[in-house]
């Protein structure tokens, strides 16, 4: 076990290094993320203040930690650019080239090598300006932090994080079993724009059984804003782990098999 991670983290070093001298290559490749990723982020932020401008509250939800759940979610969409996302994306494209041959020859884990292979550092300021907003939400929210709610709410991004991801991998493992992943992506996007902009806490009946078990994208910010405002029972957390479990082991089954499906584009 420890060979393998060592072997990873070297892996990954490397991955990172020759991302990183890539980018350098051309000036504009390294910086032109940070204007486009900051654009887009405030273009995110004025259309969730159009939405909120004359909303004072949202179930037991004030507007403070409203903007809190915006932070957070931000602040996993941010992560999600900054190390994943650019990589698992382009799992359909590498299916339908044959591109995907090359990895499976590799003597590293193919999933591994797409997760870390296009890091963005561009995306990085992204993490910081939703920093800043969760620190706006606390404060507007009165929030009194403590080491333990603080430490919780840490806890749950990382592991909203680790569920963003598996989703990502999950929808994109489909283009091993079908032909076009479109109508799969449109869900995702959907799923995503609509989550974005409400709390899980206001999902009721249908919606909740979707958007809190079958598309969990409900829970990804909602459940580190309960961790810090103290809503969160423990019946709530057994059930988000229980939820990141779920989909860790059905992500899991659905890469594998579809790996021993897979047939070149190129035979």
């Amino acid at each position: 076990m420890r060979k393998r991670l060592k072997k990873n983290l070297g892996v990954f070093r490397a991955l990172f290094s020759l991302r990183f001298h890539g980018l350098t290559v051309f000036r504009l490749d390294f910086f032109g993320p940070f204007f486009v990723d900051g654009s887009l982020f405030v273009i995110q932020l004025l259309a969730f203040g159009a939405v909120y401008a004359n909303v004072d509250a949202i179930g037991s939800w004030g507007r403070g930690e409203m903007i809190l759940y915006i932070g957070s979610f931000s602040l996993i969409n941010a992560i999600n650019m900054t190390v994943y996302f650019f990589g698992i994306n382009g799992i359909p494209g590498k299916v339908r080239s044959g591109d995907l041959d090359l990895y499976l020859t590799k003597p590293v884990s193919p999933l591994f090598r797409l997760t870390f292979e296009n890091v963005s550092p561009g995306s990085i300021p992204l993490v910081f300006m939703s920093i800043c907003i969760i620190a706006y939400g606390v404060g507007t929210a009165d929030i009194r932090l403590t080491l333990a709610g603080t430490g919780a709410y840490i806890f749950w991004i990382l592991i909203m994080t680790v569920l963003y991801y598996e989703m990502e991998v999950l929808i994109r493992s489909v283009s091993l079993y079908v032909v076009s992943m479109a109508r799969m992506e449109q869900i995702e996007e959907a799923g995503l724009e609509l989550c974005m902009k409400l709390p899980g806490i206001a999902f009721h009946g249908v919606y909740k059984v979707l958007f809190y078990l079958i598309l969990p994208y409900g829970i990804m910010a909602t459940l580190p804003v309960q961790s810090m405002v103290g809503e969160m029972s423990a019946e709530m957390a057994v059930y988000g782990m229980g939820v990141v479990g779920l989909f860790s082991l059905l992500t899991c089954a659905v890469w594998k098999r579809g790996l021993r499906r897979y047939n070149s584009a190129s035979s």
